[in-house]
């Protein structure tokens, strides 16, 4: 099915604009006559939805943000009592581009017939399976605008979160791109410089200067090889990690690292806790959430241990002897699910479980930091020292000669 933007005129000769789907230009302005317009234009914008701009399932999700934001004011005009599609058009007016063209082909399947969860479902590079499931819970209770006011809850929690740990790296990040331009304007720049009449008196050089000097010279004499090995290194890399056995042996990797994989873990515990949370206090079965939740959970280890339960405990098994035999989360996590599915209230106790786990993840990313800022600082410091030692040698031996 394809999408088309369309310019026609109604019945009170208003100019109106919009997208709607159709197999065909013919049948896209078969369906406009047939809601009583008089077409001007009709326009393919692509197959699919990949004609707004918007992807496929495989995809990078788009809009984020936008996509929290259009939730969270869509449960609002609801609870205020308007109607879905007014909402709907109501919240149009408030973009532009691709993003808007998304919003008005969601509006186009809702007017035509299909539910909001259904018209979710067609654009899966906007809206992933947690937005469907609890929109789709949410219709058919009848408390839509509660299940979205969750949902944009969960979401953005969740771009909270992403932004505490990578608002921890920024400064280990800074500190590292520095140390390397520093020391690659030293070795290009000064030194070549520096050392060029010490090596013309004839004069031996130290050790360190001879070390620093050749490494000097290879950058300067031979930079594109060294830009072909950083590629062929990159490329290979992307590779191992672009495959099913390199991933996993890398996110295996990760989780082994001392603090990395502590942080790494506990931010996969909280967003699998409030993905779950979320979905079984709509009324989704615990089934089905853990399957959702493992699509939410990008480290493939701890994503094949979610399945495994899954698998177990449909088998019917304990949740808690389930999760515990996949080997792969603390005990207080496993704790908490058994607890949780013996006294009936697993929602409440995962909430819980988010919470704690946030304010640990949160001494967790200013520990790693701590660490981390002080250890590249050093390498900083050991690298331009190093440069600036060799370089300064041969001038004092010189003087110490006269």
């Amino acid at each position: 099915m394809a999408v088309f933007s369309y310019k026609a005129v109604d019945a009170d000769d208003a100019v109106t604009t919009g997208v709607l789907t159709a197999d065909s230009p013919r049948q896209a302005r078969d369906l406009l006559r047939a809601k009583g317009l008089i077409v001007e234009d009709v326009r393919g914008k692509g197959r699919g939805w990949a004609g707004l701009g918007i992807g496929g399932g495989a995809r990078r999700r788009r809009h984020p943000a936008k996509v929290a934001s259009f939730v969270r004011e869509l449960a609002t005009l609801l609870g205020a009592g308007l109607p879905l599609l007014d909402s709907i058009d109501t919240i149009v007016k408030q973009h532009a581009g691709g993003f808007r063209d998304a919003l008005l082909a969601l509006r186009d399947q809702v007017s035509a017939g299909s539910s909001l969860a259904d018209a979710m479902r067609q654009q899966p590079a906007l809206f992933d399976d947690l937005y469907v499931s609890i929109t789709e819970v949410g219709e058919s209770a009848g408390t839509l605008d509660a299940a979205l006011e969750q949902l944009a809850d969960f979401k953005e929690r969740a771009a909270a979160l992403k932004n505490r740990v990578v608002t921890a790296l920024i400064y280990p990040t800074v500190v590292l791109v520095m140390a390397v331009g520093v020391a690659a304007l030293m070795m290009t720049m000064v030194v070549p410089n520096l050392l060029a009449s010490l090596a013309d008196t004839g004069r031996p050089l130290p050790w360190a200067t001879r070390v620093v000097k050749a490494a000097s010279d290879f950058l300067v004499g031979r930079w594109w090889l060294v830009l072909a090995a950083a590629g062929a290194v990159t490329a290979a890399w992307a590779g191992f990690v672009n495959s099913t056995a390199g991933r996993l042996a890398w996110h295996r990797f990760q989780l082994r690292v001392p603090l990395v994989g502590d942080l790494l873990r506990k931010q996969a515990v909280v967003r699998m806790s409030v993905v779950m949370s979320a979905l079984l206090k709509s009324g989704v079965p615990f089934v089905r959430a853990i399957e959702i939740a493992q699509r939410s959970t990008p480290n493939l280890v701890l994503r094949d241990a979610l399945a495994r339960c899954e698998r177990a405990v449909t088998r019917g098994q304990d949740i808690g002897a389930a999760l515990a035999d996949t080997a792969a989360f603390p005990p207080l996590v496993v704790q908490i699910f058994a607890v949780g599915q013996q006294s009936g209230r697993l929602e409440e106790m995962l909430d819980r479980l988010a919470k704690d786990y946030d304010r640990q993840l949160s001494t967790a990313a200013a520990r790693l930091t701590a660490v981390l800022e002080p250890l590249l600082i050093l390498m900083m410091v050991v690298v331009v020292g190093f440069i600036a030692f060799a370089t300064i040698l041969p001038m004092l031996e010189a003087a110490d000669a006269f």
